[in-house]
């Protein structure tokens, strides 16, 4: 399975599962303050707010390979 393709899928569970969705959009913006540090938290509020669309995008198959990872490390226990 090509990157477009993980991708794609990675966006289709975010799309038909609400749990999902969440888990990954907090993980991405967590990561995203952490990389822009140098932002007030409004700053960083109102930048998130204009480039969520495109950053949660960009980066859900990142995110849904966390979630992944966060699942089975639970399981795990």
């Amino acid at each position: 399975m090509n990157i477009d393709s993980m991708t794609h899928a990675a966006r289709k569970a975010m799309n038909h599962n609400p749990e999902i969705r969440n888990w990954i959009e907090n993980y991405i913006k967590n990561k995203v303050r952490a990389e822009k540090s140098e932002l007030s938290d409004q700053e960083f509020e109102n930048y998130w707010k204009y480039h969520k669309p495109e950053i949660i995008h960009e980066r859900s198959l990142e995110g849904f390979l966390a979630y992944k990872e966060h699942k089975n490390n639970n399981n795990l226990k």
